[in-house]
């Protein structure tokens, strides 16, 4: 793969881990709560997510969802259930995100397998990122060529970014937190917060495979 190929991959990998996502909001979320270090736990399920994504793309799972609208319409579904729930539970929870993250560490329910499941079944319920990786990739692979170091190169690529991005938005949030920590703004952050995944939820269902 030559360097301008892989400048141009990033360039465009970029713009994608970038944009306001689950992931994202996940990772800003998990900030607030449990501090920025242990955003790395949900960012490490979420880039363990995005290569099977990406292997399963890479194995013609993108192929296989643009032909068969059953397997599409169950796994889009699923995401946008698992969305919808994560939103509802968010909306619910009245109390600060601060004031219950000692109590959700005592009772053992923000162990780091925990985030890093939650972080990882983000990112496997987006069959959006399936289609991304089966249109994205093959753009910037040359068939003539061996595949597997192209498609580690990529991957790995792909995945430090995403890894970095989220990083980043969860120092962000972090620096935050002592505007938040007045527990009116934390419940506000808590339905702002639930609405968006309600709301990804909901968009997810508008999702349609690309046949094209």
């Amino acid at each position: 793969m030559s360097l301008p190929v892989w400048i141009l991959f990033v360039t465009v990998a970029l713009a994608a881990v970038l944009s306001p996502g689950p992931a994202v909001l996940h990772a800003i979320t998990n900030s607030m709560t449990f501090g920025w270090r242990r955003v790395a736990f949900s960012s490490l399920g979420n880039i363990l997510g995005l290569l099977v994504l990406s292997s399963l793309a890479m194995a013609g799972m993108g192929a296989l969802l643009k032909t068969s609208a059953l397997l599409f319409t169950l796994l889009k579904l699923l995401g946008a259930g698992y969305l919808i729930h994560l939103g509802f539970r968010q909306w619910r929870s009245g109390a600060s995100l601060f004031s219950q993250a000692e109590t959700l560490s005592a009772a053992g329910h923000s162990s780091n397998g925990r985030i890093f499941r939650k972080g990882l079944m983000v990112a496997l319920t987006n069959p959006k990122a399936i289609l991304f990786f089966s249109a994205l990739f093959p753009q910037f692979i040359r068939p003539d060529r061996v595949l597997a170091p192209q498609f580690l190169i990529l991957t790995t690529t792909f995945m430090f970014l995403s890894f970095s991005a989220l990083m980043s938005y969860g120092l962000v949030a972090h620096t935050a937190r002592a505007w938040f920590a007045d527990e009116r703004r934390g419940t506000w952050f808590n339905r702002a917060s639930g609405s968006v995944f309600f709301l990804l939820g909901i968009g997810m269902l508008r999702i349609k495979a690309n046949r094209g």
